[in-house]
């Protein structure tokens, strides 16, 4: 299915104004949702209770307040409201060209892809290209949903990326966190480098992961579906509050690698992966030796 544009905007680049689209980056894939019910089976409805009077509230009866003191109340009207939203642009307005590390990934939000519209071609790529040249990015400002975001717009492989930054006060401190700074002797500093380099690598590959859990509770909802029972496994607790040798730690992680390299050649890196995915295969496989009814059921479960 072919992406479809959120907004047709114009980046704002000195004098040049650069028409794009705008496209959500990232989809949320979810958690499995659960629905509320009574133990008869029956599906539960949510009611708001007014505390003074004990008495159900209509929606079309509620209206919005500030707590400015303990229970007491400022309340707006949605025109109010809706004066206070910030009045929508249809430019996206470039302020400044930083370095790109010049941003911590801590303030990342969420993140948009910005392609040329008609005619737009030309100066998206001559401001694509002038950025990965120059190591920079762009700050800028936009005006959406009634809500004003300062953005980076950064180049990517394909195109341009639009971040949504969080504000410095919507970021908490680890000053506030009183981390203990302790001395780093040399030795131990050497074998921490050591298991770095064993366990590293070149890139990230984000289909090397999936969702365990998710797919953990899908084949649990499956077998719930075929009339199977669920088989409780109780997770063994993690040791905790011991007081180890942090070197000798050390060492033993590094342990298994040394000796398997005493040993046969150590296998290509692409194994490893490659015996994960056969499990994986393997785990997806597994729900397909259930009764084909089980799948469109659970479909019409998440509904």
């Amino acid at each position: 299915m072919a992406a479809r544009s959120i907004a047709s905007l114009s980046l704002s680049f000195g004098l040049v104004s650069i028409p794009v689209k705008v496209y959500s980056a990232t989809e949320s894939a979810g958690g499995v949702s659960f629905n509320l019910l009574h133990s008869c089976g029956s599906r539960v409805k949510q009611q708001y209770l007014c505390v003074k009077e004990g008495v159900p509230v209509e929606r079309a009866d509620m209206v919005k307040g500030y707590e400015f003191e303990k229970d007491r109340y400022v309340m707006f009207t949605p025109a109010e409201l809706k004066a206070l939203e910030e009045a929508p642009r249809s430019t996206i307005d470039i302020v400044s060209f930083i370095p790109i590390a010049a941003v911590d990934p801590i303030y990342y939000d969420k993140a948009y892809y910005l392609a040329p519209d008609k005619r737009g071609g030309k100066p998206y790529g001559l401001l694509i290209e002038a950025m990965r040249q120059s190591g920079r990015c762009a700050l800028a400002r936009w005006a959406w949903k009634g809500k004003q975001y300062v953005v980076q717009v950064r180049p990517g492989e394909d195109g341009l990326i639009l971040q949504q930054l969080l504000y410095a006060e919507e970021v908490r401190s680890m000053k506030d966190l009183d981390i203990e700074h302790a001395d780093i002797q040399k030795p131990e500093l050497q074998l921490a480098l050591q298991l770095i380099d064993q366990i590293s690598a070149d890139s990230y590959d984000p289909k090397q992961f999936e969702d365990e859990e998710k797919q953990r509770i899908l084949t649990a909802i499956d077998a719930k579906i075929a009339g199977q029972e669920v088989v409780v496994q109780e997770g063994q607790e993690q040791p905790g509050g011991q007081v180890i040798d942090l070197v000798e730690a050390l060492r033993a992680s590094l342990a298994p690698r040394k000796t398997a390299a005493k040993g046969a050649p150590a296998p290509a890196a692409a194994a490893p992966i490659a015996e994960a995915k056969e499990r994986k295969s393997a785990r997806r496989a597994a729900p397909a030796a259930e009764p084909a009814e089980a799948a469109p059921a659970r479909a019409r479960a998440r509904k």
